[in-house]
């Protein structure tokens, strides 16, 4: 009834045929698992805080930040880029800062840079400054030979006055 075809079984050459060069042979891997980042040795791409995102926190790297969201609190980078999008509520220090958006608190850097369409309200501390026409700038503006060196001016402790000691009996002494 039903026989076995030998169109694809290899057989001996017939006469008459050539041999055909044959395909060469390939091994098939599994593709690898391994997800190492493949940025070059020694440079890392800069980590970018999205438009839509809201950071509350500090934030510290020694890398590069591009900021496009909302961060409410104190950003440590190498360089910092202030998106125009961006706010930013707090301290800000970096070797490099290029502010395009609005930061709200104190600008440290060795090479601070507002551009046109940046919005800054409080004070700078700086190496260098480069300031566009039209950027707003509200606070003062202090050049140091190393504005990352200072910190936050500590706020003065008062002295504390010694409890007065209860007086025993003082109830019995005016009677």
């Amino acid at each position: 009834m039903f026989s076995k075809s030998r169109i694809n079984e290899p057989g001996p050459a017939k006469a008459g045929e050539t041999d055909k060069p044959k395909a060469p042979e390939t091994s098939v891997t599994k593709p690898s698992m391994d997800f190492t980042p493949t940025a070059p040795k020694g440079k890392v791409a800069a980590s970018v805080l999205s438009s839509d995102l809201t950071v509350v926190g500090n934030l510290r790297t020694t890398g590069d930040i591009q900021v496009e969201g909302t961060v409410e609190g104190d950003i440590r980078a190498h360089l910092l880029t202030v998106g125009e999008t961006a706010t930013i509520r707090g301290e800000i220090v970096a070797d490099d800062i290029v502010v395009n958006g609005r930061v709200i608190g104190r600008v440290r850097g060795l090479k601070v840079r507002l551009t046109s369409t940046a919005k800054v309200e409080g004070d700078i501390i700086h190496k260098t400054i480069a300031i566009e026409s039209g950027a707003h700038f509200e606070g003062s503006v202090q050049r140091q030979d190393d504005p990352l060196a200072t910190g936050r001016a500590p706020i003065p402790q008062q002295p504390r006055m010694p409890a007065a000691p209860a007086a025993e009996g003082a109830d019995d002494a005016q009677s």
